[in-house]
């Protein structure tokens, strides 16, 4: 019987507003997050994560891949602008290279999920490569949690959400709001792969949070 995986990814703003405290903040936690995946066997056969940051363009910052295989973790820098087409266009490109990928290594990849922050409004029109994304056309569509903070809007996160948004409430200061989505994207990626393996014939147990400490929970509204 083939191996499930889940496939994860964190889609990342590195526009210059992040630069400071906000890009240091996920800089310090994203080698402790692959730590704890890795030091548990489970999870790191279950999980897969990869990183997209994007500003004016996206970039794949680390491919999907066994951690066994993956020995360091990029920095995240400040640049540029906060083109939202560049990052769904460049994800949805990706995420179809690593199904295949997955299928022809012999494993069965459940849906992709994606946590996606921004701490501002997008500085393109980026509708219709978030439509090509999540359509139903594309069968790899992913589950998208939009996390926001900073001067990101309300309605662009829940239009950004196909499952739940979240924006920060100025109970934390942005590095804490910061280091609280890395834990919920950790906690997400070792609860969804540990319910997963213990129903390894079933559909995947995809685990996610229904609150998070400094967010206000936001109902998604798909364009």
């Amino acid at each position: 019987m083939s191996e499930q995986v889940l496939p994860f990814y964190l889609v990342c703003d590195e526009s210059y507003s992040m630069q400071g405290p906000p890009l240091d903040a996920i800089n310090q936690e994203l080698p402790l997050i692959y730590q704890e995946i890795a030091s548990n066997p489970v999870v790191a056969d279950r999980a897969r994560l990869g990183i997209i940051g994007f500003s004016s363009t996206a970039e794949v910052l680390l491919p999907l891949a066994d951690l066994n295989d993956v020995h360091s973790i990029p920095q995240l820098a400040p640049r540029g602008a906060t083109s939202y087409g560049a990052a769904f266009s460049l994800l949805k490109q990706t995420i179809e290279q690593d199904i295949t990928a997955l299928k022809q290594s012999g494993h069965t990849p459940y849906r992709p999920t994606v946590f996606f922050l921004t701490d501002g409004l997008p500085t393109d029109q980026w509708q219709a490569e978030y439509k090509s994304l999540v359509s139903s056309d594309f069968k790899a569509h992913p589950t998208i949690l939009a996390f926001g903070f900073g001067e990101a809007d309300a309605t662009t996160l829940q239009q950004v959400a196909t499952f739940r948004a979240f924006i920060a409430d100025g109970d934390m200061a942005p590095t804490q709001a910061l280091r609280e989505f890395a834990r919920q994207l950790l906690n997400s990626v070792v609860q969804s792969a540990v319910a997963s393996s213990a129903n390894p014939s079933g559909a995947a147990q995809l685990v996610v949070p229904d609150q998070v400490p400094g967010y206000t929970v936001l109902a998604p509204d798909p364009i």
